[in-house]
């Protein structure tokens, strides 16, 4: 998945960024919510995670823009304030969830996991397939009697696929889904780990289709 990160402080930024990118997410961050703006124009994004104090406003107002504006990626707050008053205003301008500073990185990637899954419309973890049965909190298919772990970013590029079955992908939508701005990576980074995908998938009857000067194509069943 790519997040799109809005915080100003640098090390919590560079602490947040690194621990997602170990979960196989592609992370940009911005410094300012003027970069933010900048940021969502230019690439699609799977969660925003925002600070409430940013130099150049709050990021409610942003936030309560960018609904207004028919955005529709969810969006964590993160705040230093645990008063209620504050949590509730959070939600209503739009916000999907929030954590309070100083946060676990735990309960930060447990949070983002289960707005993920709520903005997918996925009320259970498992993911039952006529071959092959997914659990994004494992990090497992099951194919048969035997179960299968992912790496990280072969979990991401499942979840890109799973989400449009029979869509049609790029291999540049999905380095752009994928990987960060800072990330330098080139198409054969992605027909590796869709190999490595189709590995995974053997025996399950999933069809993980190359389309010759287009992309890729799934069919879970």
């Amino acid at each position: 998945m790519r997040f799109l990160l809005v915080e100003d402080t640098d090390e919590l930024a560079q602490a947040v960024a690194s621990r997602l990118a170990l979960e196989g997410h592609g992370v940009d961050r911005a410094a300012t919510l003027a970069d933010a703006r900048d940021l969502l124009r230019a690439a699609p994004y799977d969660l925003i995670l925002l600070d409430i104090s940013m130099p150049d406003g709050d990021g409610r107002d942003f936030l309560a823009q960018d609904r207004a504006a028919g955005g529709s990626v969810p969006v964590i707050m993160m705040t230093a304030s645990a008063s209620v008053n504050d949590r509730v205003t959070t939600l209503d301008r739009g916000a999907d969830d929030y954590i309070v500073k100083p946060f676990d990185f735990a309960e930060l990637l447990a949070r983002c996991r289960a707005v993920l899954r709520r903005h997918a419309g996925a009320a259970d973890s498992l993911r039952r397939f006529a071959g092959f049965t997914y659990d994004p909190l494992g990090a497992t298919i099951t194919v048969g009697d035997e179960t299968r772990e992912l790496r990280a970013r072969e979990l991401r590029l499942l979840e890109i696929l799973l989400s449009r079955p029979g869509q049609a992908y790029s291999k540049a939508h999905l380095i752009d889904r994928l990987f960060s701005f800072d990330e330098m990576v080139s198409d054969n980074a992605i027909e590796v780990y869709v190999g490595r995908l189709r590995r995974k998938l053997e025996g399950s009857g999933a069809r993980l289709e190359t389309l010759r000067g287009v992309g890729y194509r799934f069919f879970p069943e």
